[in-house]
């Protein structure tokens, strides 16, 4: 089979890097696409994935994204046109769905977040299947415009899939210049391209300067640009480590006591790995934080009041990583499913 692969942030780097491995060990020809948004192509290059640069990120405002999401699809229809796919597959993204339902591709989206927004309501009618968490109600993917026919169920979170053959560097922390027995925090700042961003990095700005002179204890911001480092330097706190090249994340995580932040993905990832999960975001969560924090692996807090500050608790393992084969069997399933259709059409 040859499989379309369209990457847009670089947590979907995460995700589909064990899904392309598998599928090119089985004898699969993989061609990845993605767009230039922040430590994409930095992630790239750490997972080993080769990938045509198409596009880039033009910025959070209704013009922009206009303009960006009309630039790209043409460039990856342009791309694509010579592949001859039997099948595309990406992460919720407007720009690979236009372009392969154009090409007559058919594609599967991975979706793990139901709340309503403009581009879902777009992009889930053009795919042919949506992989969803088994925690987001069937109600819910049907209001986005996604019947019962184009589900297909995974359980727990796609954080917990890609985290599967995960083997932490336990020597992050010294790499850093953190020695010794101190309480680790890492905290994750908001990202610019999102709304109310001014707010978000108020709350961060607000929970370090509560939390920096709290004894043996050292907070660890990674920054998503250098923007962000700049800022975070320029606040002088006292036992505020702000690392100046791109650091192991996943195994930052594994080592901390407890992480804290205004995002989803690195919250999961701490929820994945059994490291304390504090989320400081005030909207309405979405059905697998939900569960998350129904199930005490995600943690809602106002202020540093709210986050326990003291050594993780090792002795509790964290719930067993899942096998991505899951998403490579939905991948090959949707273009076997093509090829089927494509014989019965003849034989009619």
């Amino acid at each position: 089979m040859r499989v379309w692969v369209d990457i847009t942030d670089p947590s979907h780097v995460l995700l589909f890097a064990p899904v392309v491995r598998r599928l090119e060990g089985e004898g699969h020809t993989v061609t990845v696409t993605a767009r230039r948004f922040a430590q994409t192509e930095l992630l790239l290059k750490r997972y080993g994935l080769r990938a045509v640069i198409t596009g880039h990120h033009r910025g959070s405002g209704l013009a922009a994204r206009v303009v960006g999401l009309a630039g790209r699809t043409a460039h990856l229809i342009a791309s694509a046109r010579q592949g001859e796919f039997d099948v595309a597959v990406g992460h919720d993204a407007n720009d690979l769905a236009l372009a392969a339902w154009t090409l007559g591709i058919p594609q599967l989206a991975v979706l793990d977040d139901e709340r309503p927004s403009r581009s879902r309501h777009l992009n889930l009618r053009l795919v042919d299947a949506v992989a969803a968490p088994d925690a987001i109600p069937l109600a819910r993917l049907h209001r986005l415009g996604v019947g019962p026919e184009k589900v297909l169920r995974f359980a727990g979170f796609k954080e917990e899939y890609y985290l599967y053959d995960f083997e932490p560097d336990t020597q992050v922390l010294e790499q850093i210049g953190v020695t010794g027995r101190r309480i680790v925090g890492v905290v994750r700042p908001a990202n610019a391209a999102l709304p109310n961003y001014s707010a978000r990095a108020r709350t961060v700005d607000h929970l370090l300067s509560e939390l920096a002179g709290t004894r043996n204890l050292t907070l660890v911001v990674i920054p998503r640009s250098d923007e962000q480092r700049q800022h975070f330097l320029g606040l002088g706190l006292k036992n505020v480590v702000v690392p100046g090249e791109a650091v192991d994340g996943l195994s930052l995580i594994a080592a901390a006591d407890f992480v804290v932040g205004t995002g989803r993905v690195m919250m999961r990832e701490a929820a994945a790995i059994g490291t304390p999960a504090y989320t400081l975001s005030t909207e309405p969560p979405g059905a697998v934080d939900e569960r998350l924090i129904a199930e005490r692996r995600l943690r809602q807090a106002a202020s540093a009041a709210d986050v326990v500050t003291r050594k993780k608790d090792t002795r509790t393992a964290p719930n067993p990583p899942r096998d991505p084969q899951l998403f490579v069997d939905q991948i090959l399933a949707l273009a076997r499913r093509r090829h089927a259709g494509s014989r019965l059409d003849r034989l009619l």
